[in-house]
């Protein structure tokens, strides 16, 4: 029987995940639509491996693209490789593109949402235009050769927020986001050119499978949120949802006229509220992929 077992990449040796993966075959066009049909039509496990074997050193060269954001490069192979066998298990060979075309978009949104969920679980990249402004906002300081910490001359944001097309005080708030001492985002991407890997990936233009799959991705992490948000109790719900789920969040003061309480303690209790949202969202995060592990292991056995 032919192994269909998926190699995993580990941090303290991704060197050799990668000469491992270097010797699956790529497939030509034909072959790639004929297994594709294989596993559409046959659900067969033999052809699905092939497809996505065939496509891990894609996703390990667009994860180095991210490699900026603080989190481990294994972690976001992993996360991509999740895309990938979501696009292989969506792909449909008679619509007249490749299989690679198809994953970039898969791909780049599972690392995408992994470093969204890991970096800061709420009020981030809740919109499209946030999302650009998180995965952009690095690349085009480095063009404008701005200094990574501190505020941005005015100038600068001007001409990123015209850029992006996005308001001046988001430009203004995600960069002090992405340069916040709490966080591992502010080492510098790489001089090599990789760190603009992602620029590349795919059209800009929206075509049907990216509203499908955004509309998709909003659903679940709405669900996700909602789910978490039960492990608060009424007080610490209603003070998160106010200070960090609000476009214009209600000050500390008017909260602690609400509940008679200092500003202070408002504070903890805010601080608190969320890092049990956190806990509670990664701990969910982490059981959808185990669901999803035992899934293919149980599809694998038959």
């Amino acid at each position: 029987m032919v192994s269909t077992v998926i190699p995993i990449p580990a941090e303290g040796n991704l060197q050799r995940y990668l000469e491992e993966i270097r010797k699956f075959p790529m497939l030509s066009a034909e072959e790639e639509a004929e297994l594709a049909r294989r596993w559409r039509d046959q659900q067969d496990l033999e052809a699905a491996h092939k497809l996505v074997t065939s496509h891990l050193r894609l996703v390990a060269k667009i994860a180095m693209g991210y490699r900026g954001y603080g989190l481990p490069l294994s972690e976001l192979i992993s996360e991509g490789n999740v895309g990938l066998m979501q696009a292989v298990k969506r792909f449909d060979p008679e619509r007249g593109f490749r299989l690679a075309t198809y994953a970039m978009w898969w791909i780049r949104a599972a690392i995408q949402e992994y470093i969204l969920h890991n970096w800061s679980l709420v009020k981030m990249g809740t919109t499209a235009a946030q999302k650009k402004l998180f995965f952009n906002l690095r690349r085009l300081k480095g063009q404008l050769q701005a200094l990574e910490d501190g505020d941005l001359p005015p100038e600068q944001v001007s001409e990123i927020a015209t850029t992006l097309d996005v308001p001046e005080e988001d430009v203004v708030n995600m960069n002090r986001r992405l340069t916040a001492p709490d966080h591992s985002l502010n080492a510098p991407l790489r001089a090599d050119g990789e760190g603009e890997w992602q620029d590349w990936l795919v059209d800009e233009d929206e075509n049907q499978e990216e509203k499908i799959a955004e509309q998709e991705e909003a659903e679940s992490n709405q669900a996700l949120l909602e789910s978490a948000l039960k492990v608060l109790n009424d007080r610490e719900r209603h003070i998160l949802i106010e200070r960090r789920l609000k476009d214009n969040p209600t000050t500390l003061e008017e909260l602690s006229q609400h509940y008679h309480i200092s500003r202070e303690r408002v504070r903890q209790i805010e601080v608190r509220a969320f890092e049990k949202l956190q806990r509670a969202m990664k701990a969910e995060i982490a059981r959808r992929r185990e669901a999803q592990a035992a899934a293919l292991a149980a599809r694998a056995g038959r």
